[in-house]
């Protein structure tokens, strides 16, 4: 084997070939450094005497589906300046380690295209070897997000497993990048990220967070100056799930058995867009006879249907216009669940409307949060809370592509 292949193939410089041996389906190949290329690995100095060497063995890149292993005695040099005893330096792996950076780096380059076992079974290596490999590079990469240039955020929880354990995360907006994961839910949650984002002197202009009292509280204290901003799926997902309890509520009610045969069965088609209901199941005829034989589950219907009108009118002021009537008409429809209601988004008007200054939202975390479950799916869970964290932070890389 020629000197320029150890380099080109293998990556390994400074060293001479010596032998190649084939060995229980292995290739070995021997190598040596060469002797003007020892120096002091504590002052890098080159005035340095060998005292012995120690025999290392590094598993690299493989050749035709062969483990490819190095065999390299490492010099042990006396440094006549430091006047200690230290092993040169390797140049073509950590120490620490059991195999070479081009073999690392190959393992990277399967990882983007393969699962962690995969990538295991073709380079013939434990699980735990290329899950060691993978994190050591997210540490470097993500290990501290740069939080300076963040002008955008949205802010949510994701539910990560039984026994309500959470995760809050931060992404950016405009790049669609996680930039923190904190532990659990609510303000506590936030508090490192408050911390490096003082520290980073980040000027953010706008959050999109949900109508949470602890989000509202903590950008409050944290971040005074920008415009917070209720995203409004949250708004549209809240009075759904009201709609549903009332629904629920008046079959409880119901003493007429026909009543009750209508009214079972409704809860998707009152929750679905009009233009969403499927022609083929009858579904419009359904819904419209519900809501002919009950004159409560109507009105909260199509006051439901209005309060998608808030977030599509070409200005804020005419969106306030609309808002205000919405509130008003559920004040005087003597319903209790639309009071309610109106008196809650009476308390967050100002964020609701400031979806106009600023028209961003929580939806593209919410895709994120997909994606998150979607790995955390895959991969049957992660017992290492780091490494989850550390693939949360990359997974704006990550693409979902059939393989057929």
């Amino acid at each position: 084997m020629s000197t320029s292949l150890l380099y080109h193939a293998f990556g390994i410089r400074g060293y001479d070939y010596v032998s190649t041996a084939y060995e229980e389906g292995c290739v070995r190949f021997t190598i040596r450094r060469r002797r003007h290329t020892y120096r002091c690995a504590i002052c890098g100095g080159r005035d340095v005497q060998p005292h012995g060497h120690q025999e290392r063995e590094f598993r690299t890149v493989p050749i035709a589906h062969k483990p490819v292993l190095v065999l390299v005695p490492i010099p042990r040099v006396a440094c006549l300046r430091c006047g200690v005893v230290r092993q040169v330096p390797l140049d073509f792996a950590d120490p620490r380690r059991s195999y070479t950076r081009s073999f690392e780096r190959y393992a990277l380059e399967l990882s983007k295209h393969m699962t962690i076992q995969d990538v295991a079974n073709h380079l013939q290596v434990g699980w735990d070897t290329i899950k060691d490999i993978q994190k050591r590079s997210l540490q470097q990469r993500f290990r501290k997000p740069r939080l300076g240039q963040l002008k955008q955020i949205a802010i949510d929880e994701i539910s990560i497993g039984h026994g309500h354990r959470y995760l809050t995360v931060v992404l950016n907006l405009e790049t669609g990048a996680v930039v923190f994961v904190g532990d659990g839910k609510g303000a506590d949650a936030l508090a490192p990220f408050w911390k490096r984002l003082k520290a980073s002197r980040a000027q953010v202009e706008a959050v999109a967070t949900d109508m949470s009292p602890a989000y509202i509280q903590a950008l409050r204290d944290n971040l005074g100056e920008a415009v917070h901003v209720f995203d409004h799926f949250h708004v549209l997902k809240l009075f759904n799930e009201k709609l549903s309890d009332f629904r629920r509520e008046l079959y409880r009610e119901a003493t007429d058995r026909m009543a009750k045969a209508v009214l079972k069965g409704t809860r998707w088609l009152l929750l679905k867009n009009p233009e969403n209901l499927d022609p083929r199941r009858n579904e419009r005829e359904r819904l419209e006879e519900a809501l002919r034989m009950n004159q409560p589950l109507a009105t909260v219907y199509y006051l439901k249907e209005d309060l998608r009108q808030i977030w599509e009118q070409p200005d804020k002021a005419t969106a306030a216009r609309v808002l205000d009537d919405w509130m008003r008409r559920a004040e005087a429809s003597c319903i209790k669940l639309l009071q309610k209601f109106a008196a809650t988004l009476s308390m967050h008007r100002t964020g609701i409307l400031a979806y106009y200054d600023y028209p961003i939202s929580t939806g593209p975390l919410e895709g994120t949060n997909n994606k998150i479950k979607t790995m955390q799916r895959q991969a049957y869970g992660f017992r290492d809370q780091e490494f989850f964290k550390l693939r949360i932070y990359a997974i704006h890389e990550t693409k979902y592509a059939l393989v057929g």
